[in-house]
């Protein structure tokens, strides 16, 4: 699995972040101009750490055809591999006394490299990470260590472990079929047991070149550490910069549903359809908002959360996504630097019984179609507004999150993202938002992933069109009651040759 990028908790000064813009903005005017020069994005503060992030331009998307998952294994081959000098446990020694690490992670169009330490031990942890990215050691025994992780991550941690990550990671898989985000980012089983030395040798001379490189810096580094980093890593070769423009990904409307058999104790549901909004949209904040208001992560306010989890206690949560947002069950807040030209609109439902799957799968359908028909109160509008004002804070509160963000900025052309965010927040209205509900989330082409046991009986309880009743183990109001009659026998709106049973041995192959 991809490691989680490091963050230092650290609380951002005024005069920190004002010093953020503007060299930012410099680098943005400046770094579209020319690539003889890496991108540099600073934030100089009297924080005793330091904090990088070395962001290349490319990522899984980026794969060739027949070789998915070389960019993920090239990003571990720096991280977790050795240098032409030193082996990797060797590495793993001289880190360990300074109480730091090296972490990487792969998107579709983003690898990134990051760390923090210490300001004392900031030239020996410096000269480490530099030796690692510029001069890997690219050694078999490492290539075949990591080779042989990341197909254990895709076979055992992903298929066998963890039903929720699994449903999610395949909705992507089945939304973008035929597409360069079609395939988990780590790869495919079948193609990564192919990849050889000798190919992510060539991902990293194509890829990890200066034209797709930008380097975060954060804390307190000496004034005259940026320009020593941006010379170290001019030996970079120039290179072209990625800016691959991806087609839309081509889905047949209707309901398509693909059950995956699987032996486990419980049904988890993932359901979502593309939408052409990111964050250089201007519909952007309106659909954030809706967000944070439908199934803000990890919040037992949103509506989701209420209605399924609070009132009728089907499962541990239920949340709903207009970005990706991987690894959700182990953290609270995304990670930055998973920036993409497309998104989708998401529904995640958490494991619930298998007698209530139908039941589960009807009750998000019927809260989904409200949202479209009825959109938000103007109390609701408001609450969420003034929530999401504050909470924007949080998601950059560290060091390495603000950099990352300030570097998906970078990416998506907007100015400071909480900054934006809250500016394009101030100027909504309640019919802005619920325009921007009817026009992007109204869609026929929903596709869901249902993990679970008993494939053969859901997928007759899905096309039978019967009554799927639900029952509790204490009273129930009677407004509940009612409306649960409503539910039970809600449409699912598919057809038998929509819904397809797969093999969990057959996902991520």
């Amino acid at each position: 699995m991809n490691p989680h990028p490091s963050a230092f908790p650290r609380r951002r000064s005024a005069g920190g972040f004002f010093r953020l813009l503007l060299l930012l903005c410099g680098v943005m005017g400046t770094h579209a101009q020319s690539t003889n020069e890496t991108a540099l994005l600073l934030w100089p503060s009297g924080s005793p750490l330091v904090t990088f992030r070395f962001l290349f331009s490319s990522g899984a998307a980026y794969d060739p055809v027949g070789k998915e998952g070389v960019a993920s294994l090239t990003a571990a081959m720096i991280a977790e591999g050795g240098t032409e000098k030193l082996a990797y446990d060797e590495i793993i020694k001289r880190m360990y006394p300074w109480a730091t690490s090296f972490a990487w992670q792969v998107d579709k169009e983003m690898s990134v490299l990051t760390g923090t330490t210490h300001a004392d031990n900031l030239p020996k942890y410096y000269s480490l990470v530099r030796e690692m990215i510029l001069t890997p050691g690219f050694r078999d025994e490492d290539f075949q260590r990591l080779k042989a992780d990341a197909i254990n991550y895709l076979k055992v941690s992903l298929r066998e472990g963890n039903d929720e990550e699994l449903g999610k990671e395949e909705l992507y898989n089945l939304v973008y079929t035929n597409h360069p985000y079609g395939h988990e980012n780590m790869g495919s089983i079948s193609a990564l047991e192919k990849l050889t030395l000798d190919d992510v040798k060539r991902f990293y001379r194509s890829n990890y070149t200066r034209a797709n490189l930008a380097i975060g810096l954060a804390g307190g580094f000496p004034t005259n550490f940026p320009t020593q980093v941006q010379s170290d890593f001019a030996v970079l070769p120039t290179g072209k910069r990625a800016l691959e423009k991806f087609k839309e990904p081509e889905l047949e409307p209707g309901m398509r549903i693909e059950i995956i058999q699987r032996d486990t104790r419980s049904t988890a549901i993932s359901m979502g359809f593309p939408i052409e909004v990111t964050r250089a949209h201007k519909d952007y904040a309106a659909l954030k908002l809706v967000e944070s208001y439908f199934g803000q992560h990890r919040s037992s306010t949103s509506h989701l959360y209420q209605r399924l989890r609070e009132l009728r206690g089907l499962n541990y949560g239920d949340y709903a996504y207009i970005e990706y947002f991987p690894r959700g069950m182990f953290q609270f807040q995304p990670d930055p630097n998973l920036a993409r030209q497309q998104q989708i609109f998401q529904i995640w439902v958490r494991p619930v019984p298998p007698e209530q799957g139908i039941f589960a799968l009807r009750a998000a359908l019927y809260e989904y179609d409200k949202l479209i028909s009825d959109g938000l109160t103007e109390e609701a509008f408001r609450s969420t507004r003034e929530f999401l004002t504050k909470f924007v804070d949080v998601l950059v509160e560290t060091q390495s999150s603000a950099l990352g963000y300030a570097l998906d900025s970078r990416y998506y052309g907007i100015p400071d993202y909480a900054k934006y965010l809250k500016a394009e927040l101030a100027k909504l209205t309640l019919e802005k938002v619920n325009e921007a509900v009817r026009h992007h989330l109204k869609s026929n082409k929903m596709r869901v992933v249902i993990v679970t046991r008993d494939a053969e009986n859901l997928k007759e309880g899905i096309l039978s069109g019967k009554p799927s009743p639900i029952t509790y183990n204490s009273p129930k109001p009677e407004a509940i009651l009612a409306e649960d009659k409503v539910i039970q026998a809600y449409s699912i709106p598919t057809k038998p040759e929509w819904v397809k049973i797969v093999a969990v041995e057959n996902i991520f192959k």
